[in-house]
Parts: C-alpha cells; structure tokens; sequence
C-alpha cells in the first residue's frame, strides 16, 4: 500500500501580486488539470480610492497549485462581461454538478463610489473554468442580492443561499432542481445582519458559516432550513504571518473527511486588536490576504484553530 504524503500550507495561504487585495475566496479541484484553482474577487486597494471605488470594477482573480504548498497568479477570468465598459464582479460561487462547473457571481453595472447601485446574480457554466458561458440572470425577487453558496441538499436537488441587502441583510434561500432555474423559498437566518454564507457537513452535522462582521458567526441544521446559532469563530487575531484582524467571507472545503476554511483578512487595518496605532496609509488598512485554517467538531461544536499548522494529504 502506498504512504499517504502531507504537505503544509502556507501562511498566507496567498497575496494578490497586482493589487494586493484577494477577497472572498473559493477553492475547487481542476479535474481536467488536476490542479487546486483558487478564485476571488480581486479587490484594487493599490489603486486611487474614491470613495468606495476600490471595492468595485473588480474581476475574478485565478491562482493554482498541484499541492497547496504554493499558489501561481493566473491572471483574472475572461469574457465575463455581459454588457459594455468596466464592471464589477464579486463573490465567486464555483461547483461541479450535473457533468458541468457552475458559477454564480453577484454583478454591478460600472465602478460605483457608492453602494448604491443594483446587484444581480449571474449564472455561467464551463468544462474546464477557464471558458465560462454566460447562462442568464438568476431571479431572486430582488434588486440586491450578494454572495451566493450552493449546495446539493438532496440528489439532484440544490438549495441556494445568499445576502440580500434589501431585507435587512439576512440570509435568503432558494431551491432548484436543475441549476438554472430558482425558486426564492424565503428568510432562514435574521438573527444579525451578515454576509458570504457557506454551507457544508462535517462531523455528521449541516453547518452555515457567515461573515457579520465581527468574526464569523456559525449555525447548524438538521434539515438544511432552520438554523440555530453555535459558539463564534475566527474573531481573535492569530500568531501565523499576516494573520491578524477578523476572519471575512470564507468558503469551506471538505476534504479526505477533513474540513479545510478559507478566509481573507486586513493584516494592516488592526481589527480586534489591542494595538490601535494607525496604518500607514489607507491603502495597507485596505489590502487583504487569503489564509486557511482547518475546521473541527469538538463535543458537538465547530472549532477552528486559527494558530495550529494546517496539513493536508496530496
């Protein structure tokens, strides 16, 4: 029988070379290359802020890796646009389901300096995500609907999970048996405003994971509906390089029965920490890097140890 093989991940995970700013992460297994890829939005904290500019005109970021140990920047996905001019793409959602990957992304018209604009979610589909096709608007009743987790709750039957800022920003859901077409089936968690839910089983239980802000807040199921609330995490800074702040938008990937979290933080904006001594710049309090720590169920509870070596099997 052959040896399992582990590696170490790094610390940061990633850095983004162009704008210093990798947000919202999500990591899928290339099959075709037989590769990690790694998308995020890539925010422009280098580039002049007015104000909430450098948060918008952002494309999806691509880094890959055979082993986790080392991330390549590819560049960003072409051929997105679905109309003219210089637009904003956040919150990459990437499966593979029904022989296809599948994306949903939330989209605004242009470079806004406000958050005012409309936000839609869009739907493409690719055989090696690289070459996406442009599907069609999902219709979610609603003019401001961010940050997309899909999951296949049943066979052949998946359930969509997103912000929608025009309700309080609580967590919606809707439900399709095809990936294409959606039925809005409602508001599952209102107990706080928040973002980038994510869903996943571990340890025999249905987790949703979101971003509110002040770490991440963490619920579990027994139906994929109804959510209680469990112990928060990643709110206290770590001790690995870079890894300080709150824990923002993360995606989980479940792996060889192991539980693997990806994360950005603000390692200059001083979140949550005692040192409040000002950054140099607002562009360092903006920039962000993508860490991965690994995820547990100790005693019924989901654990994240932000500081322990993260290991996985290649």
């Amino acid at each position: 029988m052959e040896e399992k093989k582990f590696v170490e991940l790094p610390a940061p995970l990633f850095r983004d070379p162009i704008y210093d700013c990798p947000t919202d992460p999500t990591v899928i297994w290339n099959r075709e290359e037989e590769q990690w890829y790694l998308f995020y939005t890539q925010r422009r904290a280098t580039d002049v802020p007015i104000g909430v500019s450098w948060v918008h005109g952002t494309a999806i970021g691509v880094a890959t890796s055979r082993t986790g140990e080392k991330w390549l920047y590819r560049g960003t996905l072409p051929g997105l646009d679905i109309e003219r001019g210089h637009n904003t793409f956040w919150a990459p959602e990437i499966i593979r389901a029904e022989g296809l990957y599948h994306m949903y992304v939330t989209y605004i018209t242009g470079i806004p300096t406000d958050w005012q604009y409309p936000r839609q979610m869009l739907h493409y589909t690719s055989q090696n995500l690289w070459d996406w096709r442009f599907e069609g608007r999902v219709d979610l009743n609603s003019e401001r609907v961010i940050d997309a987790c899909v999951y296949e709750v049943a066979p052949h039957k998946y359930k969509m999970w997103y912000k929608d800022e025009d309700k309080e920003s609580h967590t919606y859901a809707a439900e399709s048996d095809d990936l294409y077409h959606w039925t809005v089936v409602g508001e599952e968690v209102f107990d706080c405003g928040q973002e980038g839910p994510n869903v996943f089983e571990l340890g025999g239980k249905i987790w949703m994971i979101s971003d509110f802000w002040n770490g991440l807040a963490v619920y579990t199921s027994g139906d994929f509906a109804h959510w209680e609330r469990c112990s928060d995490i990643l709110r206290a800074s770590g001790t690995r390089p870079m890894d300080v702040g709150l824990g923002h938008h993360a995606d989980v990937l479940v792996k060889d029965g192991r539980a693997y979290i990806f994360y950005f933080c603000h390692p200059f904006a001083h979140e949550n920490k005692e040192d409040h001594t000002p950054p140099m710049s607002e562009r360092d309090r903006n920039k962000a890097v993508v860490q991965v720590a690994e995820l547990v169920v100790r005693d019924g509870e989901l654990v994240c140890d932000r500081d322990a070596r993260v290991v996985w099997e290649v």
